[in-house]
């Protein structure tokens, strides 16, 4: 029996939010799974690959339901692929212990981790895609809006995200701001844009699937928009459930099955003491309360991510 492929995303209080994952679930099922002999298909065919996915808070299916219906058809080893675009708390702590619960409850079962989704060329090419829906290259001064971090780490990433989305492609120029937790923000960065000169911005979310933080992004950028009409600010889609998509979390699996799959360490605040961040360096990690786990509480069996 292959090993299945168990999605992990944070979870988001809007349904269309929730509604993408599972019909992005869907599609990775489809792409891995291989028909039965009658041509009817099923949880993986005989050859082929079992998907689920569940969150680890905020929204169902939780994680705890997709291992367990995982479990339910014989699995006991899965191979967790975290559906964050960067490694902050959720990828380093947070799911890692979600899953690692899962193991206390039926220590018949184990995982292996994959690492999150970005940086790689494919989000690059698809925050091209977005970016040219609605502006041409030239004259276009992009800013790209991650969701933010109390992890340097996490919001360096984004900025290097933006650094590759601007080398070679032809904009003006590629500035960074995020939605929460970290600075700037959008106006700021949107008006860090205008004082250097540019007349068309587009707002680029850097984010997977909808969700309350794109549609705050959004709404940002209008308001900015309103105020200073002598920008053309446009905002373009978020990522979204794409077969490109999916083929990167296909990569990903593999690469936790068969490949070397170290997270990145040397700018880890946990491993390496950097300014600013001396309370994070060496410890441990354990889950913040997710009221959705059906032990009642968060805290039952917290799990210590070690940074080898």
């Amino acid at each position: 029996m292959n090993t299945p492929l168990l999605l992990v995303g944070h979870g988001t209080v809007d349904p269309a939010g929730v509604a993408e994952f599972v019909a992005f679930t869907e599609r990775v099922r489809r792409l891995l799974a291989a028909p039965a002999p009658d041509g009817d298909g099923g949880p993986g065919g005989p050859d082929g690959i079992d998907v689920e996915g569940g969150f680890i808070e905020l929204s169902q299916p939780t994680v705890h339901e997709a291992w367990g219906a995982l479990a339910g058809r014989g699995h006991t080893r899965m191979a967790a692929v975290p559906m964050v675009l960067a490694a902050a708390g959720h990828a380093k702590g947070d799911i890692p212990a979600a899953l690692q619960r899962e193991v206390v409850r039926d220590p018949a079962t184990g995982y292996v981790l994959g690492r999150p989704l970005g940086p790689h060329p494919v989000l690059q090419e698809l925050l091209a895609e977005r970016i040219a829906a609605v502006a041409p290259a030239e004259g276009t001064t992009v800013l790209l809006v991650g969701r933010g971090a109390t992890d340097p780490d996490a919001n360096a990433e984004v900025c290097k995200v933006a650094r590759l989305l601007w080398e070679g492609r032809g904009y003006d120029g590629v500035e960074t701001a995020f939605v929460s937790l970290a600075a700037p923000d959008v106006a700021t960065g949107l008006a860090r844009c205008r004082a250097l000169g540019a007349r068309r911005v587009v707002v680029a979310p850097y984010f997977l699937f909808d969700g309350v933080l794109p549609r705050r992004v959004v709404a940002q950028a209008r308001a900015f928009a309103a105020d200073h009409a002598d920008v053309d600010v446009r905002t373009a889609g978020y990522l979204g459930d794409t077969d490109a998509l999916a083929g990167l979390v296909v990569e990903r699996y593999r690469e936790a099955l068969h490949g070397d799959i170290r997270m990145n360490c040397d700018t880890c605040a946990y491993r390496v003491l950097l300014p600013g961040f001396e309370d994070k360096l060496g410890a441990p990690q354990t889950p913040h309360h997710h009221p959705d786990d059906p032990a009642g509480t968060g805290h039952g069996h917290g799990h210590a991510h070690g940074h080898a």
